[in-house]
């Protein structure tokens, strides 16, 4: 970790899911137990249950290629773990999943890796021109809508798991982000009030719903059911209702939960 514990903590409890305690037990597990190998890892952190990891996993990459040179100077297992589990067990907890560079949620690995199967690449091929070759021929010959139906899953997912495997090795949107134009009066959630109308940019999409960073220091959710295609502009509306990271979006705070950390909002359309 290359970065200082008061600035990983400040930059990583923004995350949804997460908060200062939760990064500084992120920071302790990293120091006891070295580089997290998968986002699985997540879940050994004390006070990272399922609900923490289901919202903040899909904001969370973990560099192959730091990986693989990690893995290439240090057993992947440890005397130490193979104690407490069998050697099976603390194999598979500790394998690099090249799925984690990526923004497909770990709910969507499995509906990943059936597709990778229809398509006849391996996971170990994202971001390869070959990828991109297959998953546009395969879409020519089958049809998004005859994909998804083989896949029993939606659109929406189905568009971010092609993006995410056809995109470069590493690739992240959200690093050519030009910043949303936020108001300067709402500079933390206390200066929110249900129903104030805020402009944010999508930072990340779930099968929930997608993450807004609206500039108050901690991204807010719009479930799934507000996103629908009257909300979107003729220029916008596309084979899948799914918002993606970067795009920008007016939204109304639907609802507010101080002690527990989450904004809901209500998305009214994307601009």
């Amino acid at each position: 970790m290359k970065c200082n514990s008061k600035s990983f903590i400040m930059f990583v409890r923004h995350i949804a899911g997460l908060n200062a305690n939760r990064a500084k037990n992120i920071i302790e597990w990293r120091q006891k137990n070295g580089p997290f190998i998968n986002r699985e890892q997540l879940k050994d952190v004390k006070g990272l249950g399922p609900k923490s990891f289901q919202q903040c996993a899909g904001f969370i990459r973990i560099n192959q290629e730091y990986i693989r040179s990690f893995c290439s100077h240090k057993a992947v297992t440890n005397e130490k773990q193979c104690k407490k589990k069998t050697k099976a067990a603390a194999n598979v907890i500790r394998q690099p999943n090249p799925l984690d560079q990526t923004c497909i949620h770990p709910e969507s690995y499995n509906i990943a890796m059936r597709f990778l199967t229809l398509v006849g690449e391996s996971h170990c091929d994202i971001g390869k021109s070959k990828m991109q070759q297959k998953v546009n021929s395969i879409i020519e010959r089958e049809g998004m809508d005859g994909i998804t139906k083989k896949l029993n899953t939606t659109e929406q997912t189905l568009q971010i798991i092609i993006d995410a495997l056809t995109q470069p090795e590493s690739f992240d949107i959200r690093k050519d982000f030009d910043q949303p134009d936020f108001k300067k009066s709402i500079v933390c959630p206390e200066d929110l009030r249900v129903g104030t109308i805020l402009t944010g940019r999508v930072e990340n999409a779930t099968l929930f719903g997608v993450f807004v960073d609206i500039g108050v220091g901690k991204t807010a959710l719009i479930p799934i059911r507000s996103i629908t295609e009257d909300k979107l502009s003729k220029a916008k509306k596309r084979r899948s209702l799914g918002l993606g990271p970067g795009e920008k979006v007016e939204v109304r705070v639907r609802e507010i939960d101080l002690p527990r950390s989450r904004i809901t909002l209500e998305l009214i359309r994307v601009l």
